[in-house]
């Protein structure tokens, strides 16, 4: 699952940036609709202030046109008869109010209602607008709070449990010593004046959306993502070996289309191996009789230095065709994959060169096993191996690897090879020493079972002398 998961995989791809689709949606949506939706509150609870500051002036104007000594019974009689959305008294002194914190809902209902009454209310002293929490509420007098009266008073009119949400407290100065007291909860909507962006309940909307949405999207690209890797291992193994079976057409159209052009291909591939390894058979088997006859020929000659050279001759040419289809046949990787254990292998190759000297030195690294071809392989590190110690005196074998590459680097105490020179050593039959041993073909065979493998030859000079020849295996085939 985390292996699907990496920065570089497709479903990992895919899923992050749906993610980031998701969010910038989500967020240029919110951000329009909490614009959008917060001019409409504060208009909303603009209207809903003034509304009840034109009530409160109502309610003030009407206790300012009753006898002072009336005015006390029709609050008892008010208290008594329930029901009112607001608790009035009338105190000798202003009363301390602890304010709850500011928010734009909470200055907007209060620039509201301070409006309202500074126009309504011409012949007041003063007038005082703030919000307080219900424990916080003092009532009548300075040292009485709203839970130190009866409930029958104001808990019924001033409290909504559970929420308990902030009271409305209007004072007015009416004269010296004489404040008209008003306590009140904003109507619906706007009882909590709350602001926040995102509530508890979108935002466990937006998370169970969203995982559903990841959900859907990775199993889906997980579904069309398996016939790309089966592809992928599909082109991988052709690599090493062409007979591999078609593989099964399915996913989506494109990926169908893909599929199909590769099995044909990979076909078309088989047939030209197989055509082109009957056809150097055939010239192998036909080659044999003229060289032969000539050989035979050459025999009837009277003189001894025509009958040298032509025997060179053929010598050469014998040697030519037999070289050509070596170098076919050996880069042809007809052999099945097996485990490998490179530390093992590289033991039997320099095995025989230490039997004599300790000329060969190689220190193993902690590798997992590969899958490859063991003879191809040993193939490779047998010529690398052999031309160090031949030419180069010694070899040191040191090999790494990481997640990419498993790397074996061959150095050599030698003269090394000129720099013009160090391409042309992997073509056929270009030999630098002066020696009949060998037909210039092992560098270049070489290389060519290593790119069947997915990996390189490169050789180079060392900057302290000796030659450097590294070869590269893909850790793809990693077991």
């Amino acid at each position: 699952m985390l292996k699907r998961l990496r920065p570089n995989s497709l479903v990992a791809r895919t899923l992050w940036l749906t993610l980031l689709a998701v969010v910038c949606a989500q967020g240029i949506a919110t951000a329009i609709w909490y614009s959008e939706s917060k001019q409409k509150e504060l208009e909303g609870i603009q209207s809903a202030s003034s509304s009840m500051a034109n009530m409160f002036a109502s309610t003030v104007t009407f206790f300012q046109s009753l006898p002072v000594r009336y005015r006390h019974i029709v609050l008892d009689q008010i208290r008594n008869m329930g029901g009112t959305r607001f608790f009035v008294s009338f105190n000798r002194e202003k009363l301390q109010v602890e304010p709850i914190p500011d928010t734009p809902l909470k200055l907007a209902s209060i620039e509201a209602i301070e409006s309202v009454l500074d126009s309504k209310l011409n012949k007041v002293a003063s007038i005082s607008v703030d919000f307080s929490h219900p424990d916080n509420l003092r009532l009548l007098k300075n040292d009485i709070y709203l839970h130190d009266l009866p409930k029958s008073w104001a808990h019924h009119t001033l409290t909504l449990a559970p929420i308990n949400p902030p009271i409305l407290v209007v004072q007015i100065e009416l004269s010296n010593h004489e404040w008209v007291y008003i306590a009140a909860l904003l109507p619906a909507p706007y009882v909590t004046l709350d602001d926040t962006i995102i509530g508890r309940e979108q935002v466990l909307f937006l998370v169970i959306s969203t995982f559903i949405l990841l959900t859907l999207t990775y199993l889906m690209i997980r579904r069309q993502v398996k016939p790309l890797k089966r592809l992928a291992r599909a082109a991988n193994e052709m690599s090493m070996d062409v007979e591999q079976q078609p593989i099964q057409e399915e996913g989506a159209s494109e990926l169908v289309t893909a599929t199909r052009a590769f099995n044909r291909m990979q076909q078309r591939i088989r047939r030209y191996v197989a055509d082109r390894e009957h056809l150097f058979s055939a010239i192998s088997h036909d080659l044999k009789t003229p060289i032969t006859r000539l050989r035979l020929r050459a025999e009837l000659l009277e003189s001894d230095v025509k009958r040298e050279k032509f025997n060179r001759d053929l010598d050469e040419l014998e040697m030519m065709v037999k070289g050509a289809l070596q170098c076919v046949r050996d880069t042809d990787l007809h052999e099945n994959n097996a485990i490998i254990d490179l530390n093992e292998m590289i033991f039997s190759v320099i095995e025989y060169h230490n039997r004599k000297t300790q000329n060969v030195l190689f220190q193993p690294a902690a590798l997992e096993p590969i899958v490859a071809k063991p003879l191809a392989i040993k193939r490779v590190l047998t010529n690398v191996v052999d031309n160090a110690v031949k030419y180069g005196n010694r070899a040191n074998i040191a090999m790494d690897f990481d997640d990419d590459w498993i790397t074996i680097v061959v150095t050599d105490e030698g003269p090394g090879i000129e720099e013009s020179q160090l391409d042309a050593v992997f073509e056929p039959y270009y030999r630098l020493a002066n020696d009949d041993e060998g037909h210039g073909l092992g560098l270049g065979i070489s290389r060519n079972i290593l790119h069947g493998h997915g990996g390189d030859l490169i050789i180079r000079n060392r900057e302290v002398g000796g030659l450097e020849a590294k070869i590269l295996i893909p850790t793809g085939l990693e077991v």
